[in-house]
């Protein structure tokens, strides 16, 4: 655990770790593998640094391989920064770039975890974007769309190209948020579009559960990644996280344990349907 106390500052979105102050604790260092996922194959939205990177890394660590999907070039350096972690832990990985509000990419996005790995026993649709707004009025429909198209789109299209390659008993993972639990007033369409897909985790395991597929959703509270500074600017950045009970934001290591918890079949085969919200100390109804 680090105190983490972000001064001021931004960068371009979408982000990338190298100019953060601090560095967020994102490479899972002091965790120690037990062979939970030995064998399996995950692929990963948005897991070229922050919590993707962090679960991309725990993953290799249980044993898996895993191809990481990313959005541009500016995160080139995340990404394959991520994909040498991996190969550290001995297992394959594979980085490939491109936009989830694209139909066609997000099958091919597939298509290449399956020709690099041979199918997809794990789904982790982690990848997701965010622009505050001050007032609801300024929510403009490009912004709006642009936010669905990557945030919940993305994850029914990505999900459904997937379905036939995972095999039963499978396990897929959608990151929620606590804003999808409790609504934001600056992130009024990004909280609506995590309630969507949280929504849609509980109606993916029950449509797939004769097949014994699990669909779970882990919604992080506050969390120091790259995409903080890229798009809350430096107002935003500043003390990020201190309005958690806890007073801080969590690193993205401390948030990458719920992930392996439900891609395992040893420590989750009875959970589905199921939010885990590790959210620094903040109490949510239901």
């Amino acid at each position: 655990m680090s105190d983490i106390r972000p001064p001021a500052q931004s960068q371009p979105h979408p982000g990338r770790t190298e100019p953060m102050q601090p560095q967020p604790r994102d490479e899972m260092r002091n965790y120690e593998g037990r062979g939970l996922l030995k064998g399996r194959r995950a692929l990963i939205t948005g897991g070229d640094s922050g919590i993707g990177r962090a679960v991309a890394v725990a993953f290799a660590k249980e044993g898996a391989d895993v191809v990481l999907g990313y959005l541009g070039e500016e995160e080139d350096a995340d990404a394959q920064h991520t994909v040498g972690l991996v190969q550290r832990e001995g297992r394959k990985a594979v980085a490939v770039r491109g936009d989830l509000a694209d139909e066609s990419f997000c099958a091919h996005l597939v298509s290449r975890a399956v020709d690099e790995l041979g199918g997809i026993d794990i789904l982790v649709e982690h990848a997701a974007t965010q622009t505050p707004v001050e007032q609801f009025t300024d929510l403009t429909t490009e912004q709006l769309r642009r936010t669905f198209d990557v945030n919940v789109l993305g994850v029914f299209w990505t999900v459904r190209e997937a379905l036939e390659h995972i095999p039963d008993g499978g396990s897929i993972i959608i990151t929620g948020s606590i804003n999808g639990l409790r609504g934001n007033t600056s992130l009024i369409d990004y909280a609506a579009s995590k309630s969507a897909v949280m929504n849609l985790s509980v109606s993916l395991s029950q449509v797939l559960r004769e097949r014994g597929i699990r669909v779970n959703c882990v919604a992080p509270g506050p969390v120091w990644t790259p995409l903080i500074p890229a798009t809350l600017g430096e107002k935003g950045a500043e003390g990020f996280g201190k309005q958690a009970p806890m007073g801080r934001a969590a690193d993205p290591d401390e948030i990458a344990p719920s992930y392996v918890f439900f891609a395992s079949e040893r420590l989750s085969s009875y959970y589905s349907g199921e939010t885990l919200a590790p959210t620094g100390g903040e109490i949510q109804a239901g």
